[in-house]
């Protein structure tokens, strides 16, 4: 699993190990948040309500969740399940509550924490989105503060200063 503050570049890392790796399965995750432009259901995420995500967790179906600024997210368990049923390596991109929901049911699953050359570079790529007001941006930087000082809680940290450097530190911690 990869996880890391929002704006590190895990969407961007994830992006060019797949191009490389085609046979990787890139977990899905369920998410209550309305999707975005060009985001497509059961692609990017499964776009639920809150009664449908409360439903997914009431029937234990997923793996791991979270809440996160009034949003839900979260892992659904079978297709995980069913792809490492069948020797696939599965890639979950998820937040630092999730990861450690996944640490507790999933002992063996590898965990990478991307993280930034540096805070004041998070905060330039962040505000380079052009998506945040002020007090949203001093929100995901406290969380990415916080997310940094649990780094350590991972097997592998990558810095992701360069993005095909991070790919390859990626893919030699997998093992592709």
């Amino acid at each position: 699993m990869v996880a890391g503050p929002s704006g590190v570049g895990k969407g961007s890392l994830l992006q060019e190990l797949r191009r490389r790796f085609p046979d990787v399965v890139y977990s899905v995750s369920a998410t209550t948040r309305a999707p975005r432009p060009g985001e497509v259901d059961g692609v990017h995420y499964y776009f639920v309500s809150d009664e449908q995500f409360d439903h997914l967790i009431a029937r234990n179906e997923l793996l791991e969740w979270a809440q996160y600024a009034g949003t839900k997210y979260g892992t659904p368990r079978r297709p995980v399940l069913d792809a490492l049923s069948l020797g696939k390596t599965v890639i979950l991109e998820i937040e630092l509550e999730g990861a450690r929901q996944v640490r507790r049911s999933c002992p063996s699953a590898r965990q990478v924490f991307i993280a930034p050359p540096s805070l004041a570079e998070l905060e330039r790529r962040l505000r380079g989105r052009g998506a945040d007001s002020e007090a949203q941006m001093a929100a995901r930087l406290e969380r990415a503060r916080a997310e940094l000082a649990a780094s350590d809680e991972f097997d592998r940290v990558v810095v992701n200063d360069d993005l095909n450097q991070a790919v390859d530190d990626l893919v030699s911690f997998i093992g592709l």
